[in-house]
């Protein structure tokens, strides 16, 4: 597949597209029908949006696909996408998205984020209302040139189910991207918070709690990397997601979303240091982004 030729490393636009929001997930857990953002945390979702840490992440994310999407009209499947955060800012590069996530109260959400974008936008968005583990049936068995999935396999009991689906509805050649919490760096956020007792034990820790308040499963890049291959898709970058702004935020200083000078300075350096160790590798969270073989 041909690389997108949009892909730029010193486009910064500001202010941002109108997907360029903040995000945390937390559903998958409980059937369907059990809708947990209904209980106000959608609105806290919500809230989050307009944050520096929000900006960064979805503008580092965004760069990081381009490097690797195909160019548009290609197929996105975003599932666990929620209000469209990630998703969207594609379908306004011409990019064809089915969104897919199991919350009632998400999907009204991306709706209405939907009604304020131009025509030609809306008609390149599908919302399917269902859970990853089942995104094969409801998307009809669809294969799709990318298959996003971000912020999502923390919060499932079992990784492996989920992962199957993905790298199932990906086309040959097709990418796969995942973001996920990184379990070398447990200890970061208790530690800025000067949580000591907590950052001690977090050093061998498998979970903690995120921004919103619900514990999730962290991750390490080989251990999904292998998940990857053992299903036909074979990593072929990853990246760092939040470092220095996630070290700010905890560290108890205030960053002013309004200050657009200051906020693309942080996205250039952010995304800078995505792509390179040390840093990638002390960033709280990771995306790795795999290529689906071509027999299959």
């Amino acid at each position: 597949m041909e690389q997108n030729p949009a892909y730029s490393p010193t486009r910064l636009p500001l202010p941002f597209p109108s997907g360029f929001e903040a995000e945390e997930r937390i559903s998958y857990r409980g059937p369907m029908g059990d809708d947990t953002w209904a209980a106000g945390l959608a609105d806290r979702f919500a809230d989050a949006y307009g944050t520096v840490k929000g900006y960064v992440r979805t503008y580092v994310m965004h760069q990081q696909q381009l490097e690797h999407l195909p160019p548009p009209p290609a197929s996105v499947l975003d599932v666990g996408g929620g209000a469209g955060h990630q998703s969207f800012p594609l379908a306004e590069a011409g990019y064809d998205v089915t969104l897919l996530d199991p919350s009632p109260a998400m999907l009204d959400k991306a709706r209405r984020r939907l009604e304020g974008l131009p025509d030609e936008v809306r008609r390149r968005v599908t919302l399917v209302e269902a859970d990853g583990e089942h995104a094969d049936r409801a998307v009809n068995g669809r294969r799709f040139d990318a298959v996003l999935c971000h912020g999502v396999l923390g919060y499932v009991e079992q990784p492996e189910p989920l992962i199957d689906q993905l790298c199932r509805r990906a086309a040959p050649g097709g990418i796969v991207s995942i973001m996920t919490g990184n379990a070398e760096t447990t200890a970061v956020r208790p530690a800025l918070e000067r949580r000591w007792d907590d950052a001690l034990a977090a050093f061998d820790a498998r979970t903690g709690v995120g921004v919103l308040g619900v514990e999730a499963r962290a991750d390490t890049v080989e251990e999904l990397s292998e998940l990857l291959r053992g299903r036909g898709v074979e990593p072929v970058r990853w990246y760092g997601v939040w470092l220095f702004a996630d070290w700010l935020e905890f560290g108890g200083a205030e960053l002013d979303p309004a200050d657009t000078k200051q906020l693309a300075a942080m996205a250039a350096v952010e995304l800078e240091a995505s792509r390179r160790d040390p840093y990638r590798r002390l960033s709280r969270v990771f995306h790795l982004v795999g290529r689906k073989g071509g027999g299959s």
